[in-house]
């Protein structure tokens, strides 16, 4: 894993990786929220699970910080006991009657979507998946009866934009 110098560091970017640093000690991650912009969706993601547990970092798209934050703690918390996720798998387990799905994070979103992590790990050397959450009526933002601008919204973070470590509707949701 790649280490960062502190002297490279802006005074803000030292103190938010010493609050990265303390958090993941003390919790074994920190869980990063960015609000809604005119650029997109709020979205969050936890910073430490990789260093801690060497368990992937987590991002999720389009859920409120609250939510966000509560759905990357549990899942760092099952992963770090060892439980492991399947991207197109469901997970129903998470919340109450409305499942999960989990898909690998295209590197090229890293920079965008898990920013602060590089002050951990100061290359992009470590893995991440998304944690994909459909409509409360069970839509997923690919899928044809998805609500208009629910694939913008929920932006998802492979490559094409689709789902690459599965096939909707033959080995996934």
């Amino acid at each position: 894993m790649g280490t960062v110098s502190s002297e490279a560091l802006s005074r803000q970017d030292q103190e938010l990786r010493a609050w990265l640093l303390e958090q993941a000690e003390r919790r074994g991650h920190a869980v990063v929220a960015v609000p809604q912009d005119a650029e997109g969706a709020p979205y969050a993601f936890s910073v430490g699970a990789w260093r801690r547990f060497g368990v992937a970092e987590a991002v999720v798209v389009g859920l409120e910080a609250p939510m966000a934050d509560v759905l990357i703690r549990a899942y760092v918390d099952r992963a770090s006991k060892g439980e492991r996720f399947v991207p197109g798998q469901l997970y129903f387990d998470f919340f109450d009657g409305v499942p999960v799905t989990f898909e690998r994070v295209f590197k090229g979103f890293y920079p965008e979507f898990l920013g602060s992590a590089f002050l951990l790990h100061g290359k992009g050397d470590f893995a991440a998946v998304q944690i994909v959450v459909p409509t409360p009526q069970g839509q997923w933002p690919w899928q044809p009866t998805a609500p208009p601008g629910f694939a913008d919204w929920q932006l998802l973070l492979t490559e094409s934009g689709r789902p690459e470590s599965w096939t909707p509707g033959v080995d996934g949701p």
